[in-house]
């Protein structure tokens, strides 16, 4: 579970919980009244006897640091908005490998095309995925498929009456 807040309320919260605990309430009332666990009051506790009001403050979150940095990920979101076309492409697609492509042009940073999706949703895109369809796709024919025989394939409302198939 993710912690609540920004790390200026996380620490205001612990250092609220170190106050009433000095009041003398116990750890589970504490919990309660600020909807934390007891074992994380209790840690919060200790941390604060061990290293005082220093150790509540928040730490950095540990992880691999982004290799793109703020600035080159809205440079990025721009080079998306002025479209594939503009990027040099034949079509006006993205794909994850042609953003991964983008990046390595522009920022000289590599990324594999896998993990491009969860980068696009990160900034808030999709990476398109074409839909295949034949070239001797005939949309006429379809159309009068789908109004006349297909209502007759699909199962009828009174169970056990055959479907009336349109001549």
């Amino acid at each position: 579970m993710r912690p609540h807040g920004t790390p200026q309320r996380l620490e205001k919260r612990r250092r609220h919980a170190i106050q009433l605990l000095k009041t003398g309430k116990n750890l589970s009332a504490v919990a309660r009244w600020l909807g934390a666990s007891v074992s994380s009051v209790f840690r919060w506790y200790q941390t604060y006897r061990e290293q005082g009001l220093k150790g509540l403050r928040p730490r950095r979150i540990p992880g691999r640091p982004p290799k793109l940095s703020r600035s080159q990920k809205e440079a990025l979101i721009q080079l998306l908005v002025k479209g594939a076309l503009a990027a040099g492409y034949s079509t006006d697609l993205w794909t994850t490998q042609r953003v991964a492509d983008l990046t390595w042009k522009h920022f000289r940073i590599r990324y594999h095309r896998d993990y491009m999706g969860p980068l696009l949703a990160q900034l808030g895109w999709s990476y398109q995925k074409p839909e295949r369809r034949a070239r001797e796709r005939n949309e006429a024919a379809i159309a009068h498929w789908k109004r006349y025989r297909w209502p007759a394939l699909k199962k009828t409302a009174a169970a056990g009456r055959s479907p009336r198939v349109p001549r």
